[in-house]
This record gives C-alpha cells, sequence and structure tokens, in this order.
C-alpha cells in the first residue's frame, strides 16, 4: 500500500497562504477542484477539520493554524534537502568576492585560487589582497583568508592549514653575536621589526607579549626574511617563510621551547544557513592544496 500521509499538504499549505481556492489553484497550477479534493482527504486522514469556507473566504481552524506551521517547516526542510544535494553537482559560477593579507595571499591564495577558476570557467573572482581586516558583510565579501586567531565569533571558521612561529637567525649572525639560550638574552640581540614590535611567545606554559627592539623594521615579511638571511638580526616569522632556509641550514631556530603554540590559516564566510556552491568547493580546494604544499608538511 502507497504511504499518503504527505499528500495534500503543498495544497493546504496555499489555500492557506492564499485565503482562496482560486488563488491557491493558480499557484500550483492544478484545478480549485483538485484542491478541495486534497484538502478533504487530509482532514479525513487527520480527522479533524482544518479550515472554515466561506463563499469569499477560507480561515484556519486552531488545528490548521498549527498544523500550517509544521507544513511550513517541512516545505523549508524539503527545499534545503534538494538544493543541497542540487549543490553536490552544481558548477560554481557567477562572481566571487574575497579577501586576504597581501603577502600570504600572492604567495600561497591567488595560485590556488588561479588553478581553481581553471577547473570552473564560469566563475568571476574578485580578490582583494589587504592586510586590514575586512568586514565581510559589510564589504559585501563571499570569504576571507585569515592568519592566526581570530576576533569576529560572527563568521563561520574553517581551518586550511597549521601555522607556527619560528624565532631564528642566520649562522653569520649568531656568529657574531652569539646565540640567545634565554627570554633575557632578547635584550642583547638586533631583532628584526616586522609589522609590530612585540613577539608572542611562551614561558611555563603560558603564553605573554615580549616587547623587543631593533635597528631594522619594516612591514613585508618577505623583507624581514631577507634581512634575516644576511644576517641582520634575529626575526619572528611564520612557517611557510622560513622552514625551506630551516631545512637548508641558511637559518637556525631558537629558543624552541618558548615558541608560542600554533596557530592556524582559516577560511572564513558569514553565517548562513546555506553555503553555496562556489565558496563550499574553493574553501575544499584551498584546504587540499595548502596541505600538498612542503611548507605544511613540516
Amino acid at each position: 500500500m502507497s504511504d499518503n500521509r504527505w499528500e495534500g499538504i503543498d495544497e493546504f499549505v496555499a489555500v492557506a497562504e492564499c485565503s482562496q481556492f482560486t488563488a491557491a489553484a493558480e499557484r500550483l497550477g492544478v484545478s480549485s477542484s483538485h484542491i478541495s479534493r486534497q484538502i478533504v482527504r487530509l482532514e479525513e486522514r487527520l480527522q479533524t477539520r482544518l479550515l472554515y469556507r466561506s463563499t469569499r473566504q477560507v480561515t484556519l481552524t486552531e488545528a490548521g493554524q498549527t498544523f500550517l506551521q509544521h507544513c511550513q517547516r517541512l516545505q523549508d526542510g524539503r527545499e534545503e534537502a534538494l538544493r543541497a544535494v542540487g549543490d553536490l553537482t552544481s558548477e560554481p559560477k557567477g562572481m566571487l568576492r574575497m579577501t586576504c593579507a597581501v603577502a600570504y595571499g600572492e604567495r600561497f591564495i591567488v595560485p590556488l585560487v588561479t588553478r581553481f577558476m581553471g577547473l570552473y570557467p564560469q566563475l568571476r573572482v574578485d580578490i582583494e589582497l589587504s592586510n586590514r581586516p575586512l568586514d565581510l558583510v559589510h564589504e559585501g565579501l563571499d570569504l576571507a583568508i585569515r592568519l592566526g586567531r581570530l576576533q569576529d565569533s560572527r563568521l563561520v571558521a574553517t581551518r586550511l592549514a597549521p601555522r607556527r612561529m619560528y624565532l631564528c637567525a642566520s649562522p653569520s649572525y649568531l656568529e657574531r653575536y652569539g646565540r640567545p639560550h634565554s627570554l633575557s638574552e632578547l635584550s642583547r640581540h638586533n631583532c628584526l621589526i616586522g609589522s609590530s614590535d612585540v613577539w608572542q611567545l611562551e614561558q611555563n606554559g603560558r603564553e605573554f607579549s615580549q616587547r623587543v627592539q631593533g635597528n631594522w623594521r619594516c612591514n613585508s615579511g618577505q623583507a624581514v626574511l631577507d634581512a634575516a638571511l644576511q644576517g641582520v638580526g634575529l626575526c619572528q616569522l611564520p612557517d611557510y617563510y622560513v622552514l625551506e632556509h630551516l631545512h637548508s641550514g641558511a637559518l637556525i631556530s631558537l629558543l624552541e621551547a618558548h615558541q608560542p603554540p600554533n596557530t592556524a590559516v582559516w577560511a572564513l564566510y558569514p553565517q548562513q544557513r546555506h553555503l553555496s556552491p562556489k565558496v563550499r568547493k574553493l574553501v575544499d580546494y584551498l584546504k587540499e592544496g595548502l596541505a600538498g604544499r612542503p611548507e605544511y608538511r613540516g
């Protein structure tokens, strides 16, 4: 025997929302008599009256009002399920607006997004590289790639890759000035300052901020790295800048017991009930692409 418990629900919702059988029939593209038959059968199955009928208007009974609320949620859930399954096979298209920090975006994100666009020719991408944290909702952005600790709890966060900070120096610098063996010795060294003169470090399991001093400052991570390789001073930089140089011996890791806890690279997007295919697939692609890079394999 077929299960007909769901028959008549769409017709009932249409009548309740339109307050007329004729208008409901026009909305669903069926006859008024079909609507009427389905409502009668539905009331018979439920053994209760859902509608008060008059020549001009239809109103809901108390049972009808309660039933309508549940039926509308059922319809919403059904449409959500259909969209979710459809998105699994749908191709990303249209405009995707995103933002990322300048240096990280140029080095990692832009090349991956460019390859992603090659897979989906109907997609258009607008990337704003900025070290200023942008408001995604206010700026109309679909996605942000951010580094380190997160601030905005209104956004959904997906972890793309680990991020570890290293304090290091070149062999030539250490040969001239010696190797620091404690945090107190940092004050005797020339520290290369990037966008901030405060370094995050750890002692006895607790993270703290250490203000450093030096004769060299630049808000470019690549420039700080170049200066460290030239033996100008100590630097604190993320893994993706220094790992290859640590492996080659061009840089030496220092005070490893005092390095701060690992953070992460995050994909952030506004909270929404249904994530668009273009954002979801790009986030998955970035996560896979970053995991395959040697910088993230230690």
